[in-house]
C-alpha cells in the first residue's frame, strides 16, 4: 500500500511538473516580446521556418531583410520566437558579451556530438581555460608544413589528370580533406595520418577512420531538437569510435606529456597539443586556470574538426573556376615570386591573394549562421506601428545571427571594398577583416590565423600550377547546410550530398606583355593592377 501510495504520488509529481513546463512554454511565447515583431509566417506546423532557412538557403535571408528590416522574428520548431537580427549594433552588444548571450543547449549538444566537450562547446569559465594560442610565430614555423601538404596534393592532381589523358574530373572537397587532415595531424598532435594518396587503401589509419564516421552529419533535425536526445539516442558503432578517439587521444596526450616533463626535446615541439601540455603545466598558471586532462583531451577532436575543415578552400575553388579571368589575375601575381616554397611573410605579401581570400570567405563563409540566447543601431517598427529603437531578450529566447546575410549586405558592395573600409564595418567585432566569418568578441574563433595561412598556402602551391573549370553549370551548383558549415552541392544530384565537382589540368605557362588589360572588373570588386 505504502509502495503504491509513493508510486501514485511520483506519477502525479511528474505530471504537474510536466503540464507546468508545457503551460510556461506556450504562456512565455504568447506573452514574449518578440511577439510584436515583424516576419514571415511559418510554412510548416513543426519546422517553422527552418526549411526556408536551410532549403532554400540562396538569398533567402536578404530577402527576409529587405522585406522586414534588420530585426525581425522567425519561428523555430513547433512555432516558437526566434529573434533574428543583422542590426551591427545589436551584433556587436551580443558578441562583446557572449557569457551572457550564450549558444543555446540543442545547438551546444549538435556540436558537442562531432567535437565532444571542447573550446567551440563549453561556456564561461570553462571556455576561458581551453583557449589556446594560435600566434603568428607559431603559425611562422608551421608555414612549411602547409607548403609541402599542399605540393603533394598538387602532384596526385597532377596525376591524375596526366592519367586521364590531360584533364580530370575531381571532386574537390574530400580531395582537400584527406591534405588538410594530414596538416592538422601534424600540426595538431605531431601525428601522421598519411591521408594523401592512401585513398582507397586497407590499411586505413584507424584514428582517421574513426575521425570521418563519427563527424558525418546526421540528420539535423534530430541533432538540434533537444527533447529528442533521449528517444533516440547515439547509435553503439558512434559511441566506439568516439572511444577509439579518446583511447589514441589519451596515448598522444601521455606522449606529449612525457616530452614536456623531459624538457629539452619538447620545446622543439610545435605542434598544438604539445604547446596546451606546456602551457598547462606552467607552474606560474592558477590552479583555477589549469586544465584536466579530460580538458586537454576534449580538444583532440576540436582540433581535428576545426583544422581539416574544408570549406573555405572548396569556395574558393568554385570562385575560381566561375571566373577564369580572376583565376589567371590571381596565378599572374603568384607566378611573379620567384620561389615556390613561401613563407608566411611571402604569403601576405601578396595583394590579390589577400583579396581573393578576403573575398571568398565574406561571400561564402564556412559558418552560414551563428545562435545566441539588445541596444539597436536601426529601429524595427512593430505589427502596431509602433517604433522602437530597444528589444528586451528573455532568458532562453533564441538569437539568430545570419552570417552570410550580414558580409554580404548589398549596401556594401563595389570594387572599392578593399581599398577602404565601409564605415558600417565599424560596428562590426569581427576578429578579421571587418567581417562575421570567424565572429568576434570572446568567442572569436581562436585559428582564425591557421585557417587563412593554410588556405594562402593551398593556393598559391595549386592554383600557380593547375586550372580548374567547373564540371557542372555554375547555375547548378547549391548549398548543402549542416549543423556546422554550409558545403557546395550540385542541384541536380542533391541526393549525393555535398561535392564540388571540378576539371583540373596542368597549366602550361605563355609568355605575356602585360596582364595589365586582363580585368577591367569582376564579380569580386577587384581591379588588377601589375
Amino acid at each position: 500500500m505504502l509502495s503504491f501510495s509513493l508510486g501514485a504520488s511520483v506519477a502525479v509529481a511528474l505530471g504537474v511538473y510536466a503540464i507546468y513546463t508545457i503551460f510556461k512554454l506556450f504562456y512565455d511565447e504568447v506573452t514574449s516580446p518578440l511577439s510584436k515583431l515583424p516576419g514571415p509566417k511559418s510554412d510548416h506546423w513543426l519546422l517553422g521556418n527552418r526549411q526556408q532557412m536551410f532549403k532554400n538557403f540562396d538569398g533567402q535571408e536578404g530577402r527576409w531583410t529587405k522585406e522586414y528590416g534588420r530585426n525581425l522574428r522567425i519561428n523555430g520548431f513547433f512555432g516558437f520566437s526566434h529573434f533574428y537580427t543583422t542590426d551591427t549594433k545589436a551584433i556587436q552588444h551580443i558578441l562583446s558579451h557572449s557569457y551572457i548571450y550564450q549558444k543555446p543547449a540543442q545547438a551546444r549538444y549538435s556540436i558537442g556530438r562531432i567535437v565532444g566537450p571542447g573550446v567551440l562547446v563549453v561556456e564561461e569559465d570553462e571556455h576561458k581555460k581551453q583557449n589556446p594560442a594560435f600566434g603568428p610565430t607559431h603559425l611562422r614555423a608551421l608555414t612549411p608544413l602547409f607548403v609541402e601538404k599542399s605540393k603533394h596534393l598538387r602532384d596526385i592532381w597532377a596525376a591524375k589528370a596526366t592519367q586521364s589523358g590531360g584533364t580530370a574530373k575531381l571532386n574537390v572537397i574530400p580531395e582537400f580533406s584527406t591534405a588538410t587532415l594530414d596538416i592538422i595531424g601534424q600540426a595538431g598532435f605531431n601525428y601522421d595520418f598519411k591521408s594523401l594518396g592512401n585513398a582507397g587503401s586497407r590499411e586505413r589509419d584507424e584514428l582517421h577512420d574513426a575521425f570521418t564516421k563519427v563527424s558525418a552529419i546526421g540528420d539535423p533535425e534530430k541533432t538540434l531538437l533537444g527533447f529528442l536526445r533521449m528517444t533516440f539516442p547515439s547509435t553503439t558503432p558512434s559511441t566506439l569510435r568516439r572511444a577509439t578517439m579518446r583511447r589514441i587521444g589519451m596515448g598522444l596526450l601521455e606522449e606529449s606529456k612525457r616530452q614536456a616533463v623531459a624538457g629539452v626535446e619538447s620545446r622543439t615541439a610545435r605542434d598544438l597539443l604539445s604547446l596546451l601540455v606546456r602551457a598547462n603545466m606552467d607552474k606560474d598558471i592558477p590552479e583555477s586556470q589549469r586544465m584536466s586532462d579530460d580538458d586537454v583531451l576534449a580538444q583532440v577532436p576540436t582540433f581535428l574538426v576545426a583544422g581539416h575543415e574544408t570549406t573555405a578552400a572548396s569556395w574558393t575553388v568554385y570562385e575560381l573556376a566561375k571566373n577564369p579571368k580572376i583565376q589567371t589575375c590571381l596565378r599572374e601575381e603568384l607566378l611573379s615570386l620567384d620561389n615556390d616554397t613561401p613563407s608566411m611573410d611571402d604569403l601576405n605579401s601578396l595583394p590579390y591573394l589577400d583579396c581573393v581570400v578576403r573575398e571568398t570567405l565574406r561571400g561564402n563563409a564556412p559558418v552560414p549562421t551563428a545562435y545566441d540566447i539588445i541596444p539597436l543601431g536601426t529601429p524595427y517598427t512593430d505589427r502596431n506601428g509602433i517604433v522602437h529603437d530597444t528589444l528586451e531578450i528573455r532568458k532562453g529566447q533564441w538569437i539568430v545571427m545570419p552570417i552570410l546575410a550580414i558580409n554580404r549586405d548589398p549596401g556594401h558592395l563595389g570594387p572599392e571594398r578593399w581599398q577602404r573600409t565601409p564605415s558600417i564595418s565599424t560596428h562590426i567585432p569581427g576578429v578579421w577583416s571587418q567581417m562575421l566569418t570567424f565572429l568576434g568578441g570572446p568567442r572569436a574563433c581562436i585559428g582564425f590565423r591557421f585557417s587563412i595561412i593554410e588556405l594562402k598556402a593551398l593556393l598559391f602551391t595549386l592554383v600557380r600550377s593547375l586550372e580548374f573549370e567547373l564540371a557542372v553549370p555554375a547555375g547548378d551548383i547549391g548549398r548543402t547546410i549542416t549543423p556546422i558549415v554550409q558545403l557546395p552541392s550540385v542541384r541536380s544530384d542533391a541526393d549525393a550530398g555535398s561535392q564540388l565537382p571540378v576539371l583540373v589540368k596542368p597549366f602550361v605557362q605563355e609568355l605575356r606583355n602585360t596582364v595589365g588589360s586582363l580585368i577591367d572588373s569582376n564579380p569580386f570588386g577587384f581591379v588588377y593592377k601589375p
